[in-house]
């Protein structure tokens, strides 16, 4: 009876067991499962958030619409980038006074959106008119005026850039590197967002055309030679930043496990030390260079520098790419370390490394929205410069910024030597085909060399060497700034 008793006791014990357990898994998986979803809410609201609201089928963007006309967009200056105008049949459109000198930064707002028009699309949507003026326009049966976008673009800045570019594709981009401000952007080739309405079907309609993309931020490029910043970079880190050791004999070639890697147009640059090895841009002494290193710790390198990684960006973007493995070959060792191999780079990225370089280090988020105004012309929103990362130790930026100011003074940027101010840069000519003369002209500096305030990159499709057709360009830009900010 008692084993009986014991036995029946035992099973109503396990039954509870089984029952808390199914208790406990219930709510585990039902917690796991509300984490999940605030979860998605958070990250929702960080990352996904605008491109909700800006997406054309958001019902909340016609009330706004309806309530409001859309507000303008002005240069840093005060100067009219876009506004809306008012048509003798009341119907509104979207007018955009330079035309195509600003059609990638500030983009257009007919069949959808793009740039700016698209980043503060609900912003330009948005009145924040008083009270009694509101309910004033609501007896009239009168719209409110939006907020207008106030920018940190330049206009002579951007005019001097775009008419500097000329005929060829690229893209410009110009910045100020302690705080990250946008002064330009320039996109070719480009069009004119007041007829988009009247090319749009032609330009969707045409599978290679490129005319609506932004080169500046999402055209991938092989950066060429302006890579050597980072392969510097790499080889002063892994020598303790010591390179006073290094030296090599030019011949105009280098090979190494049946490759070869030559000198642009076969140049013989003898023998030659680091700092000349960057200042003269020898493809042999960074070949060199390359299979020197190690290659966990370069991957490393680039990924402080950003290299596959999201940014804090408020303008659409390409992630550059850098893919070398420690299991690639010599020829891709070689060729990486020379900026062509794999390595994909976006002109805007590129500018970024080079303005951390100015900025002792220190890398700033570009931003092209400096403020948002009421109609009255009260601040309702300040934006602030923001530290994206820190890419590189005060002595490391201000080794490459003597190796930047030396191919100036002695190397391939020495157009720009001798000037009233002075500038530290990099030039490179990136091959794209298999044909060896096919090759985009880089230029990517700062001015002054030990005071930085401006920032420039270039680059020039398909246009031969960088010290023959970016460097010229830049020094149009850095001439116009310091004669206009002198």
């Amino acid at each position: 009876m008692q084993k009986k008793e014991n036995e029946q006791s035992n099973r109503s014990v396990n039954r509870k067991e089984i029952h808390n357990g199914e208790i406990l898994f219930i709510t585990i998986l039902v917690s796991v499962l509300m984490f999940a979803v605030i979860w998605n809410i958070v990250d929702f609201m960080l990352h996904e958030k605008e491109e909700a609201i800006n997406n054309s089928f958001n019902p909340r963007q016609e009330l706004l619409a309806s309530q409001n006309i859309r507000g303008s967009i002005y240069s840093k200056d005060g100067e009219v980038l876009a506004k809306t105008r008012i048509l003798p049949d009341g119907t509104e459109e979207r007018y955009y006074p330079y035309e195509n000198l600003f059609s990638h930064v500030v983009g257009y707002s007919t069949k959808g959106k793009t740039g700016i028009e698209y980043s503060e699309n609900m912003k330009l949507l948005s009145s924040h008119a008083s009270i009694s003026n509101k309910i004033q326009n609501e007896l009239n049966a009168e719209k409110n005026i939006g907020d207008s976008v106030i920018t940190t673009l330049d206009v002579s800045l951007q005019q001097v850039a775009y008419e500097a570019l000329g005929v060829y594709s690229g893209a410009i981009i110009v910045t100020e590197p302690s705080t990250g401000k946008i002064l330009a952007m320039v996109s070719k080739p480009d069009y004119d967002p007041n007829e988009i309405a009247y090319i749009w079907e032609d330009l969707v309609g045409d599978e290679t055309s490129t005319v609506l993309l932004n080169r500046a931020s999402q055209g991938l490029y092989p950066p060429g030679s302006t890579f050597k910043i980072v392969t510097a970079l790499e080889y002063y880190r892994q020598n303790n930043g010591d390179v006073s050791g290094y030296n090599y004999s030019c011949n105009g070639h280098f090979t190494k496990g049946g490759s070869t890697i030559r000198c642009y147009h076969g140049q013989n640059h003898g023998s030659v030390g680091f700092e000349r090895s960057f200042a003269k841009s020898c493809n042999s002494s960074f070949a060199n260079i390359g299979t020197s290193l190690d290659i966990a710790e370069f991957q490393n390198t680039c990924r402080d520098l950003l290299f596959d990684s999201d940014l804090k960006l408020q303008i659409p973007y390409k992630r550059s790419m850098f893919q070398l493995t420690e299991t690639d070959n010599d020829d891709l060792v070689m060729q990486t370390s020379i900026g062509q191999g794999k390595t994909q780079i976006t002109p805007l990225h590129l500018n970024m490394i080079t303005a951390a370089i100015a900025n002792k280090g220190k890398c700033m988020t570009p931003y092209v929205v400096d403020s948002l105004e009421s109609a009255t012309g009260s601040v309702v929103k300040k934006n602030v410069p923001s530290e994206e990362t820190v890419m590189m130790t005060e002595e490391e930026a201000a080794f490459m910024t003597g190796l930047m100011t030396e191919v100036v003074l002695s190397g391939t940027a020495s157009k720009l030597d001798g000037l009233s101010y002075t500038a530290a840069g990099k030039t490179g000519s990136a091959e794209f085909s298999a044909n060896k003369d096919d090759s985009h002209a880089w230029f990517t500096g700062f001015a002054p060399a030990q005071d930085p305030q401006v920032c420039v990159t270039i680059i020039v499709e398909s246009a031969g060497s960088g010290g023959d057709y970016a460097v010229p360009i830049a020094k149009r830009i850095f001439d116009h700034y310091f004669e206009t900010n002198s």
